[in-house]
């Protein structure tokens, strides 16, 4: 191994361990999200264990980080954040966020077409969502309602849920997701108290 390369590693454990507390993570949970033993998790924190590509790249998930921030390569100068698109359910799902754990951001684009037959689905969570652009059908339990830019809905992912294009054009809009039933904080300016 050269030289370069192992002063990069050298370091690993420290910087795995940072990242852990600061996302207020257990090794028990780390385990659970990246598949890594905790006892291997341990030793490559206590730098016992020599860190492997097998090892690492889903720890950079799981931290939502990129493989150079973990090894402390070199900053390159880029601000821009490169977070990888995921394709599900006929949408685009583009990750605002880089934390595991609380609440989740994201953009999704359903792109043009055919108009998707409605299949509502449940899964713990709590979901705040604000339409960007196009017409967003929601259908939520009992309801069935068309979202128009700038218009915001909040539900618990616990009612059956589905979402898709109304007109069969295209919609972005931004998502929140909490897995643990989070709600978005709304912080409202104090009121003027009246009289002097």
């Amino acid at each position: 191994m050269d030289d370069e390369l192992e002063q990069a590693l050298e370091g690993i454990g420290t910087r795995l361990r940072a990242l852990r507390t600061e996302r207020d993570i257990t090794l028990t949970e780390l385990a659970r999200t990246t598949d890594i033993s905790v006892s291997t998790l341990s030793r490559l924190e206590s730098g016992s264990r020599k860190p492997t590509l097998e090892l690492l790249l889903p720890l950079a998930r799981a931290y939502g980080v990129s493989l150079d921030e973990l090894v402390d390569a070199p900053p390159t100068g880029d601000p821009r954040i490169h977070l990888k698109p995921v394709k599900a359910h006929g949408m685009t799902m583009l990750p605002l966020t880089r934390r595991p754990g609380g609440i989740q951001a994201y953009k999704l684009v359903i792109p043009a077409g055919p108009i998707a037959q409605p299949e509502p689905k449940t899964h713990e969570g709590y979901e705040w969502m604000y339409v960007l652009n196009g017409r967003l059908r929601v259908v939520l339990g009992e309801h069935d309602l068309v979202m128009e830019p700038g218009e915001a809905a909040e539900f618990d992912t616990r009612v059956p849920h589905w979402f898709g294009s109304a007109d069969g054009e295209a919609v972005e809009f931004l998502s929140l997701f909490g897995t643990q039933g989070e709600r978005a904080h709304l912080r409202a300016a104090p009121r003027k108290r009246s009289g002097g």
